[in-house]
């Protein structure tokens, strides 16, 4: 069952994000609207991944679901986004249920808490 929708500015072809817990935009309909990915996302409690800052300012205001996972670093190419993604997936992975956002940098890894 899936538990990621990843959004169409990521690479489609990407050792990480293959498999049964990965849905792709580019395979539900490439040209839908942020909201039309978030609602999707909201109404299967899946997690967002994506480039684009407007997922970041819809989970600062919004509480889960979907809960976001904002790559931040610029363009580089496919081999170091793959590096850093694979430094960085397994903490990802096991960490968002505790954040509504996690924004993704070169370095490190921000999370940003619920409210409670």
């Amino acid at each position: 069952m899936a538990q990621f929708v990843i959004d169409a500015n990521l690479p489609y072809h990407f050792a990480l994000w293959q498999g049964p817990d990965f849905l792709h935009v580019r395979d539900l309909d490439e040209q839908w609207t942020d909201r039309q990915i978030w609602d999707f996302a909201r109404d299967r409690d899946l997690v967002i991944v994506s480039k684009d800052a407007d997922f970041s300012d819809l989970a600062a205001f919004s509480p889960p679901p979907p809960r976001v996972v904002h790559v931040c670093f610029g363009n580089v190419r496919l081999r170091e986004f793959h590096d850093i993604l694979s430094r960085h997936w397994p903490w990802i992975r096991d960490n968002i249920g505790r954040f509504r956002m996690l924004r993704v940098h070169r370095d490190r890894v921000e999370g940003i808490a619920e409210e409670t």
